[in-house]
């Protein structure tokens, strides 16, 4: 899915901040490049053409910095 463009909603679990609520395109690899404040959780999601996924997500230290395992369905 290269260069495609995505919805994606990041929310604060903790607070309900909305993070960030935008049109994404996705880069020539076909990823999508974000950058989260550390030491929080979000509930993150992602559609495309009416497919979406729907994760929780955290970036306290040992949290895994590159999420790969996302899949739309």
């Amino acid at each position: 899915m290269i260069e495609e463009e995505f919805e994606v909603v990041i929310v604060d679990v903790e607070d309900g901040s909305i993070v960030l609520n935008d049109t994404v395109t996705s880069l020539q690899n076909g990823f999508i490049d974000l950058w989260l404040p550390r030491d929080r959780t979000y509930q993150i999601t992602i559609e495309n053409n009416e497919k979406s996924v729907e994760s929780k997500i955290s970036t306290y230290e040992g949290d895994d910095t590159c999420i790969t395992t996302m899949q739309l369905s």
